[in-house]
């Protein structure tokens, strides 16, 4: 496992986001969390007066329970509603804000001054303009600063804040304050269990190619896009740009043995200038080349101001968009400690938003294991990821190789995220799976004051994430790794199948998760062997959870077989 510190390694980009805040007296709405500016971040000046920000509004919804209903009864193929998605127009009326929240807000606004202002067609988001003196008069206690990294600034507020208790109950949440993106998490060794499996025929390699990923997943040369009305998507933040000549000479190089195209239908929003990122380009190479011949949509959003948060504009995005695609994969997260509990409330109804409509969002697991967190009195807990761990969205965690050199079966990755929320109670569409697996291995678990037995369990499924070749700036990079690489694979998959239910006038799959557990992984190769990261310390000692039969935390149900998927899911 040493080949980590020696080759070039794609982590999750992790994005940056808001916090959120709680009441903490009868009159103000507080923000309780202390901000603190991460060392590597330089503050450069204290904003003048007249410095513009934009800041973004979230107004409370009306008939979230309906909505969570709606998604359920769409998303399970034993409903009779299965497949009957909501339109934009529908989820709008379904969701919009009050007339007494709007006006509240509005005139919260107004009677500052604030009039420049932007709203989506569902009216839950507002994004506005403003000076950093008005900003600091409507939310008593910020104090806006810049600050820089790598040549990229920020706007941010260095203090806690607060909002008045009658407006408070009409917003979830004000973004453009006080999140900084967190560091890359380093990486560690993890332990891989031993055990007998089934041979296959090896075929020796230099590392995962378009061709390798179509031979270990059964894709053929006629396994490609041909529907009208598909396309798929990935979302870039955080400074990251594909440049179309190295998706060319990608497909080049690897895509000569199936149709494909060679260029992205449509990018939303801007491309920056400058290098290609490793992250981006890794993401549209390995989406366009699996869900190969199908159009693709690249949403990238570096922020228009310095005051934005990207993957928050996204958000917005979908909530301002009549037609989308399909499939959206996205290779960003967060600790669920660094968020409040609002804000992913919050965020997780945007994700039934995008269900409710036939979306399919798959987020990757994250590239730290069960991760870490560091308590008080040399406790430690694991330490889950959000969006991985929303209950939403399908999570999409990595595998390798158990020869890196062949195309053999798959092993637990020891990066692969997994484990239980802290925050979001186990859906009941994988309590059963989730139980079974709990039971199984009972006599083999960390300690349960490591996580928790009743939270939302992630991954879902997953795919190989371990030594990928990559274009980036015209130059072809091998050894790239990380789930960031697994869950556009997975991605370009779904896509396929949603292509071949186009055709036979089939909805699109949607929210996957309640039929994928459905299946109880037929139709997927199951990952039994290896455990991921953990806390070092005396007790796991860097060990997370192990792979194990059916479904488990680290690899999901296994990785796709894709023609028995696609059969399973054309029924």
């Amino acid at each position: 496992m040493l080949k980590r510190f020696v080759r070039p390694h794609v982590s999750m980009l992790w994005l940056a986001v808001i916090n959120t805040f709680n009441t903490c007296n009868n009159h103000l709405w507080c923000s309780l969390f202390i901000p603190r500016v991460p060392v590597d971040w330089a503050h450069v000046s204290r904003l003048s007066p007249s410095e513009e920000l934009e800041l973004t509004f979230a107004l409370k919804q009306q008939n979230v329970h309906q909505l969570e209903e709606t998604l359920r009864l769409v998303s399970d193929p034993d409903s009779a509603q299965y497949g009957k998605y909501l339109s934009l127009e529908e989820v709008a009326s379904l969701v919009r804000p009050s007339e007494l929240t709007q006006k509240v807000v509005h005139h919260w606004l107004q009677s500052h001054g604030v009039t420049n202002c932007l709203t989506v067609h569902t009216q839950d988001f507002m994004q506005c303009t403003m000076s950093r003196e008005v900003a600091e008069m409507l939310l008593p206690g910020s104090k806006f600063h810049r600050y820089i990294k790598d040549g990229h600034s920020l706007v941010r507020s260095s203090s806690p804040y607060s909002v008045h208790d009658d407006v408070h109950q009409h917003l979830d949440f004000v973004g453009g304050l006080h999140r900084f993106p967190p560091n890359r998490q380093d990486l560690s060794k993890a332990k891989k269990s031993s055990g007998k499996h089934t041979h296959l025929k090896a075929w020796l390699h230099l590392g995962v190619t378009p061709a390798i990923l179509r031979q270990r997943y059964n894709l053929t040369a006629a396994d490609v896009g041909s529907a009208q009305n598909n396309s798929q998507a990935v979302a870039q933040f955080l400074e990251q740009y594909y440049h179309p000549a190295d998706l060319a000479e990608f497909m080049s190089m690897f895509g000569s043995s199936f149709k494909h195209m060679s260029k992205v239908d449509r990018v939303v929003g801007t491309q920056g200038g400058g290098k290609a990122g490793l992250e981006a380009s890794l993401d549209v190479e390995y989406i366009m080349s699996t869900g190969a011949n199908i159009s693709t949509w690249v949403f990238t959003n570096p922020g228009r101001h310095e005051s934005q948060e990207p993957f928050l504009q996204w958000m917005v995005l979908l909530s301002n968009m009549s037609d989308l695609p399909h499939v959206h994969t996205i290779s960003y997260g967060d600790d669920e400690d660094s968020l409040s509990a609002a804000y992913m409330m919050r965020i997780n109804t945007e994700f039934m938003k995008a269900g409710v409509r036939g979306i399919s969002l798959l987020f990757a697991s994250g590239d730290s294991g069960a991760g870490c967190r560091h308590l008080t009195k040399g406790r430690n807990s694991f330490r889950p990821s959000f969006p991985a761990s929303s209950p939403f969205v399908t999570t999409v965690g990595g595998t390798s190789f158990k020869n890196p050199f062949k195309v053999t079966y798959e092993v637990t990755d020891y990066i692969s995220g997994g484990g239980f929320s802290n925050i979001f109670k186990m859906p009941d569409y994988q309590a059963s799976a989730v139980d079974s697996y709990l039971k199984a291995v009972a006599a083999s678990l960390p300690p349960q004051t490591y996580f928790n037995t009743s939270g939302r369990a992630y991954p879902d499924m997953a795919a190989l994430s371990d030594n990928y070749w990559v274009v980036s700036n015209r130059v072809p990079i091998p050894w790239v790794s990380g789930t960031s690489a697994s869950t556009p694979v997975v991605g370009g998959m779904l896509a396929l199948i949603n292509d071949q239910r186009l055709l036979k006038g089939l909805p699109a799959l949607g929210f996957l998760n309640p039929r994928l557990y459905k299946l109880k992984g037929q139709a997927l190769f199951d990952v039994t062997e290896g455990c991921h990261l953990g806390c070092l310390d005396e007790q796991v000692q860097g060990k997370g959870f192990c792979a194990a039969p059916s479904w488990d935390p680290v690899t999901g149900w296994g990785t796709p077989n894709y023609p028995a998927l696609l059969a399973a899911l054309l029924k």
